[in-house]
Order: C-alpha cells, then sequence, then structure tokens
C-alpha cells in the first residue's frame, strides 16, 4: 500500500500544474520545489480598455505571459491578482479602485504568505501602466525592514524588429498607449472572442493635449487630461497574428529571465549584506 501511494505520489511530481489554484495541498509542496521556490506574481486591474476590449484586459495579458513562460520554465503562478492602483480612471464604469492604503497592504502580506508557504523569490508580472509608479516605490519599501524573500519585476523591452513586423500587419498607431493597436492585437491572440474591434471607433484615442502649456510639471490629473475615454491608440486594425508576434518575443524574454532570477545569488546576499549593515549602521564601513 506504500508502495503504492509513493508511486502516485511520484506521479503526480511529474505531471504538477503549474498554476497555483489547481494544486493540492500535499502537491503544493514538491511544486515549491521543482519551481525551485520561485513564483509568479500576475498583476492586473480592472479597468476600462475602450470600447472595444474587457475591463480585466491587463488580467488577462498579465497571467497569459505567466502562464505561457512556465510552461517552458516550471515556476508556480498565482491566480489573478486585481488589487492596483487605478484612480485615474475611477470615473469610468467597471473601474474597481481601491485605497492607496489597502492596495500596499494586500501585496505585502502576499508576499509575506507566499514566503511563508515557502517561496523564497517572487517575480512580479505588471500587464496595468498605471500600477508603475506604485510598484518602483513599493519595490524601494522592501528595504524598510528584513524580508525573507527577494522581490523581482519582470519589466520586458520590445524588439524594435517585432514591432516593425506587427505593425506592418496592423497600423501605424501615434498614440498606442492604452487599448491601442498593439494591445488589442495581443489580446486578440489570448482572447479573441472578447475583443470588438469594429467598436474600437466609437471614441476618440487620441491626446488633448490639455497640459501642454504646462511643461516641466507632474500632476496627478494627467492622464485624465490627455485620454478622459481612458483609449489612447486606434485598436480599430488590429489582429491576431501581430498580437503573437509580440507575445511571443515577451514571453521568450521572461523564460530567459525566470532561468537568471532562479540562478541569481546576487540580489539575495546583497538583501542580507543591506538588512546586515541597517541594524547597525555605525559599523557599516565607510
Amino acid at each position: 500500500m506504500a508502495a503504492l501511494m509513493l508511486g502516485t505520489l511520484s506521479l503526480g511530481a511529474q505531471n504538477l500544474s503549474f498554476k497555483l489554484e489547481e494544486l493540492t495541498a500535499p502537491d503544493f509542496i514538491p511544486a515549491v520545489e521543482k519551481s525551485s521556490k520561485t513564483c509568479i506574481l500576475p498583476i492586473g486591474v480592472f479597468e476600462k480598455h475602450g470600447p472595444h476590449m474587457p475591463l480585466g484586459t491587463d488580467l488577462y495579458t498579465a497571467r497569459e505571459i505567466a502562464l505561457r513562460a512556465a510552461e517552458k520554465e516550471y515556476t508556480v503562478v498565482f491566480p489573478w491578482y486585481y488589487f492596483s492602483q487605478i484612480n485615474e480612471a475611477r470615473q469610468q464604469p467597471g473601474t474597481i479602485a481601491y485605497s492607496p492604503e489597502l492596495i500596499w497592504k494586500v501585496l505585502q502580506e502576499t508576499l509575506d504568505e507566499l514566503n511563508r508557504n515557502g517561496f523564497d523569490k517572487i517575480i512580479i508580472v505588471n500587464g496595468h501602466g498605471g500600477n508603475s509608479a506604485f510598484l518602483n516605490y513599493f519595490g524601494m519599501a522592501q528595504l524598510s525592514e528584513r524580508r525573507n524573500y527577494s522581490l523581482y519585476w519582470f519589466q520586458p523591452s520590445y524588439d524594435p524588429e517585432v514591432l516593425k513586423k506587427a505593425v506592418a500587419l496592423t497600423q501605424h498607431d501615434p498614440y498606442d498607449q492604452h487599448a491601442g493597436n498593439r494591445e488589442t492585437s495581443m489580446m486578440m491572440d489570448i482572447v479573441p472572442d472578447l475583443i470588438h474591434t469594429d467598436r474600437a471607433n466609437q471614441q476618440s484615442g487620441v491626446d488633448l493635449e490639455r497640459l501642454d502649456h504646462l511643461s516641466h510639471v507632474y500632476t496627478g490629473i494627467w492622464w485624465y487630461a490627455k485620454y478622459p475615454n481612458h483609449y489612447s491608440g486606434d485598436g480599430s486594425k488590429a489582429n491576431a497574428a501581430a498580437g503573437k508576434l509580440i507575445l511571443d518575443q515577451v514571453v521568450d524574454q521572461f523564460v530567459e529571465t525566470i532561468r537568471k532570477i532562479k540562478a541569481d545569488e546576487t540580489v539575495p546576499e546583497l538583501q542580507k549584506r543591506f538588512y546586515d549593515e541597517a541594524d547597525q549602521p555605525l559599523k557599516t564601513k565607510q
């Protein structure tokens, strides 16, 4: 009976899902080891994406990139995570905008819980541009106290040649930032049935330039001043072939990055040294 059970466990270990929500509690243990104690946290949000794409666009994109990468390099992938910064779109229907205090606390406690469950390297894949400033500060704030894990944020770079090929299949989009040509094409490769390119021209995604008279100034209303429709670009000519080109390049880059993070000893070592010195700054070598 014991041998039979061991065989079952062994078979399970060989066929472990990389989706955290699909793992049984017993299978979670070998999954942590198989992943080299590395977990991917794909972050998105619920917000308008023009008149033609679903509210969960950023969730779909971030998690799809994570899943496609984990299929090539086994890493446990956290479920859809949507506690994000989206104050700039609170005027639009369907936006779920949590308080700054809550999004900070939930993210920190999620990382703490992943670490308590065995992960010592956590990789964020962010699908929402509105999170950039928040995640930069959050990452720096990890140094405010000793952590038992290392946090990495995957920030892809897009190959100009791949983008050129994607444009050739679609169109040049001078305002392509949010729900425009590139993002719409990627979503057409991920969930084509949810994309309505025939509606893309129902609203304008053109920059209104309402703050151009204020050079050298930042103000929180900047996005609304430019794109009150919460749509920048033109998704009307997007297609799945162009989206697949872009996604394939990003996924390949992410797979390579995951492997480097798994092998990385520098960040954990530097963090430990930093925390030790921060505990006794007067003993830090000058």
